[in-house]
């Protein structure tokens, strides 16, 4: 039996690859710190059917907790560790910036130096599509450079890329890092806005819509992004010898390390998002038009070829299917 290391594991998506790897047979310690970020009685109802397997062990902590992660890899010596733990969102990065420090950055490397000590067969870390930051060319190849973040959220997120890399490099440990492209889908995430637009419309509110809705956001939902994970596991990435790079290929010339996004390769409009929830669940929105917020980036698009190239597997979920699964949840999870 594999074992694996989930953090973030009471997450949306944490919880999605749980159960993946839970269904596969794996065993699987799931860690979080059960924040009150957004409302805990959803991780809580998440972790429930995770907690109905033998093989899952829960631990309930903080991820940048001194000796925490040094203690689990020490006794459980996980095959793969899939790294999903993180202070979330972009706004909330401008009002609370410690916390994406603590979270992200110690908390990574709290992660690396146990994996240094007690090294996986592979680690798999959450990036974001935020990354590219100010970059206009579309779609977004891993191979661009991404050097102007435009939150902190992302800052910090890019830092672990690099974080990653260089533990990479001087101890050979195999890691990928993804590129989230705005996931989306049933049990998600209250603060997201497919989430608060459903809320707001299905209770006869208006949604604010920034930008005034000149916006465009690759949606990937959560089942496909989390194939691509499970697929990515068995995709470890190998040092290059003489560090000859294949072309399109994101692998570090000097370590076993590469950068992949996870996206649906389509760039949708805000307003066909809109629209979509206002089919799903047969009401229309009243739209207060708003301004672009701080820190936020008027359009998102993945390559996701290299994904495919490594893989085998596109993401194929459509925006009108995904939101309706969405909406389905919803009104049958809080009766609306």
């Amino acid at each position: 039996m594999q074992t694996a290391l989930v953090t973030g594991a009471a997450g949306f998506i944490g919880s999605f690859v749980c159960q993946t790897l839970l269904d596969e047979g794996w065993r699987v310690i799931g860690l979080d710190c059960m924040s009150d970020y957004y409302d805990v009685s959803l991780k809580e109802r998440r972790e429930e059917s995770l907690k109905s397997f033998a093989q899952y062990r829960s631990v309930h902590d903080k991820v940048e907790t001194p000796g925490l992660l040094m203690d689990i890899f020490a006794e459980e010596k996980p095959d793969a560790v899939i790294h999903l733990a993180a202070q979330a969102g972009v706004r909330y990065s401008i009002e609370n910036p410690r916390s994406y420090l603590e979270s992200n950055i110690v908390g990574t490397f709290e992660l690396l130096e146990a994996a240094r000590a007690h090294p996986p067969k592979h680690m798999l870390l959450a990036s974001t599509s935020s990354a590219f930051g100010a970059n206009t060319q579309m779609p977004y190849k891993e191979t661009q450079r991404a050097d102007h973040q435009m939150s902190f959220y992302a800052a910090t997120k890019k830092s672990t890329e690099n974080m990653a890399h260089s533990y990479a490099h001087l101890f050979d440990l195999p890691v990928t890092m993804f590129r989230f492209f705005t996931v989306y889908g049933p049990w998600g995430r209250p603060d997201m806005a497919l989430f608060k637009f459903t809320k707001a419309i299905l209770e006869g509110k208006p949604i604010d819509v920034y930008n005034f809705g000149d916006m465009k956001r690759d949606f990937t939902y959560v089942e496909d992004l989390v194939h691509a994970i499970r697929l990515l596991i068995d995709a470890v990435p190998q040092r290059p010898e003489d560090g000859v790079v294949p072309d399109g290929d994101s692998l570090s010339p000097v370590a076993p390390f590469r950068v992949v996004n996870i996206g649906n390769n389509d760039a949708v409009q805000l307003t066909d998002f809109i629209e979509a929830i206002e089919d799903a669940t047969g009401s229309k929105a009243e739209r207060n038009l708003m301004p672009m917020q701080a820190g936020d980036v008027p359009a998102t698009w993945a390559d996701a070829d290299l994904l495919k190239d490594l893989t085998g597997y596109s993401p194929k979920t459509s925006v009108r299917e995904g939101v309706a699964n969405f909406v389905r949840w919803y009104r049958q999870y809080y009766d609306a």
